[in-house]
């Protein structure tokens, strides 16, 4: 990630006591995947395949929370 300028070190929310599930500020793995996609210059909405006749995206129909601006002030 550090081609889309964010710095090493950035934490979003937090874990239980062994790290096992997120208890605070929890995000979902669309919204990881439209921010990395976003930092790349990919629109992830444009971004589908077409299988079953189907066309399909990498984050399905997620993806609306970038977390952007919270790992660039981080």
């Amino acid at each position: 990630m550090a081609g889309g300028g964010i710095r090493g070190g950035n934490l979003i929310g937090a874990t239980d006591e062994i790290g096992f599930r997120a208890v605070e500020d929890k995000i979902h793995v669309h919204d990881l995947h439209a921010t990395i996609l976003g930092l790349l210059g990919v629109d992830h909405e444009r971004l589908t395949y077409l299988t079953q006749g189907r066309e399909f995206r990498l984050t399905d129909i997620g993806g609306q929370h970038h977390l952007t601006q919270r790992l660039l002030a981080g």
